[in-house]
């Protein structure tokens, strides 16, 4: 399945660093979360763009995974040739990633 059928996704930025967060829509689809998408799965799933370390926090209280990016933003907004500065497409393709 996509994640998109158990989560909604928000993000961030702050100069390189990306910052993904990833939102159950059910708190009992958290558990699923926390083991189905992990920073090992998110770095490669963005083995494109992202250069750094991928971060992973939980946030339990509103069954939420964070997920800070760091390299991820081609130099950052000042500096990057891409045409989404702030990555904000990287929140509507993150839920294109199939779990199980």
């Amino acid at each position: 399945m996509k994640l998109r059928e158990i989560a909604h996704s928000r993000t961030g930025d702050k100069g390189n660093t990306s910052n993904i967060s990833v939102i159950a829509y059910r708190p009992e689809d958290y558990e699923l979360l926390k083991t189905a998408v992990t920073a090992e799965k998110v770095k490669a799933f963005f083995a494109d763009i992202v250069t750094g370390d991928v971060v992973r926090y939980e946030l339990p209280n509103i069954c939420a995974l964070n997920f800070v990016m760091y390299g991820a933003l081609g130099g950052g907004v000042t500096r990057t040739l891409a045409h989404d500065m702030h990555g904000k497409g990287l929140s509507a393709a993150i839920l294109d990633m199939d779990i199980e």
